[in-house]
């Protein structure tokens, strides 16, 4: 490697360790942008010589992430903490070893990434709404996909066959492997992304009279149980919720793409109990609190069936990462929480509340959160991005 991109990745190690060391932030970002301003080349000289597999999509990336991460087992480098732009991949490839990696990447980002990178393999999870002031339109993205997968033939996409957007982008593709999972959010997707006539969609399938249809071949279905490459396989995850069931069996198609012992990477799968903070069981005080991310009127879809007994707070603000506009709130099915007292917070809480006040759900706002700290029932935590981080930071893991 020449001078420059060992200058570059020693100061990524060395900004991001002073950082977290001086609590100015994490350490997964401004190592990235000082490597980078070094080497623009970086993140390719730094995967050159690793198997990578990337892992895009609305919601789920994480996650999904996450299993591949585990399902591959040993020393795998991936972005743990879903700094999903170059910057956060530069910074986690540059401290660490091994030939392997496993990033999350931005939708918007993935193009630029597939070229910088030269993955194994692709997944593509779904696409809906999110971020729209920043992001883009979501039939946007699908044509950037679909640009993408054209311009890559050597690469293998796993990709989302319920999710209409995924498959325009993905349709066309060299080396397509196709995922039919539990995908129950497809309102963004109404309109045929090829003629925009409106889709039909049954139980188990959809298509258009202009012939865009799901795949009628798919390589991995969750119908009677998970099967994966023609291969039947027993899914106990402890991770909860139908679009987790979704996560995994993408996860493990990738494994199986890579040649991956995939029996042995469902053990893995099945024995994670949290990621990044969601859905474990955290302390606040003298309170048993739950987190779960829930970021786009998608997320709170699939979130809201999760929401058990006891408290349930959801938290919102609207910062550059979730999104400056929470208009979306009114798209999310809070509907469900009819007969519900919920505790709204967060820096919009009062557009929560509002929105609540609209479902006919009992809402109360709360501005100082020390009265919350007081011995009671368990709590579910549903925050968007900036107010999970929040609620992550103030809490320890039981």
């Amino acid at each position: 490697m020449t001078w420059r991109y060992k200058v570059a990745r020693g100061a990524v190690i060395f900004v991001n360790r002073l950082a977290r060391r001086i609590g100015r932030g994490s350490g997964t970002v401004i190592g990235g942008r000082v490597g980078l301003a070094i080497s623009g080349n970086l993140l390719t000289d730094l995967t050159r010589d690793r198997t990578v597999v990337l892992v895009s999509g609305t919601n789920g990336k994480t996650t999904t992430t996450a299993m591949i991460t585990a399902g591959w087992g040993g020393n795998v480098a991936t972005n743990a903490t879903g700094s999903n732009m170059v910057q956060g991949h530069v910074a986690a490839l540059a401290d660490s070893l091994g030939n392997r990696a496993v990033l999350e990447v931005d939708e918007s980002w993935l193009p630029e990434t597939i070229v910088a990178t030269r993955p194994s393999v692709v997944t593509l999870l779904n696409l809906s709404r999110d971020q729209l002031d920043r992001a883009s339109e979501v039939r946007h993205l699908a044509e950037l996909w679909r640009e993408a997968v054209k311009n890559s033939p050597e690469v293998t996409f796993v990709a989302n066959a319920n999710d209409p957007l995924v498959v325009y982008a993905t349709r066309d593709g060299a080396r397509v492997v196709w995922c039919d999972v539990p995908t129950p959010w497809r309102l963004d997707a109404a309109s045929c992304p090829r003629c925009a006539q409106s889709l039909r969609f049954s139980q188990t399938s959809w298509e258009c009279e202009c012939g865009f249809a799901k795949p009628s071949t798919v390589d991995t279905f969750t119908d009677g149980g998970l099967t994966v490459r023609g291969h039947p396989l027993s899914l106990d995850l402890a991770l909860p919720g139908e679009f987790n069931v979704a996560n995994a069996a993408v996860a493990l198609t990738a494994l199986s793409v890579l040649g991956a012992d995939v029996p042995s990477a469902l053990a893995r799968l099945n024995g994670l109990t949290s990621v990044a903070g969601r859905y474990a069981i955290r302390k606040w005080g003298p309170r048993d609190l739950r987190l779960i991310l829930a970021k786009n009127p998608a997320g709170f879809s699939a979130a809201l069936p999760l929401i058990g007994a006891g408290e349930l707070w959801i938290a919102i603000n609207a910062r550059v990462a979730d999104g400056r506009d929470p208009s979306w709130l009114y798209d999310v099915p809070f509907e469900q929480l009819t007969g519900r007292k919920v505790i709204c917070l967060g820096e919009r809480r009062l557009d929560l509340a509002t929105r609540l006040f609209y479902a006919g759900v009992d809402a109360t706002v709360v501005d100082e959160l020390d009265s919350l700290a007081v011995p009671g029932a368990p709590v579910t935590v549903v925050a968007n991005y900036t107010a999970f981080e929040q609620w992550r930071q103030r809490t320890v893991e039981c």
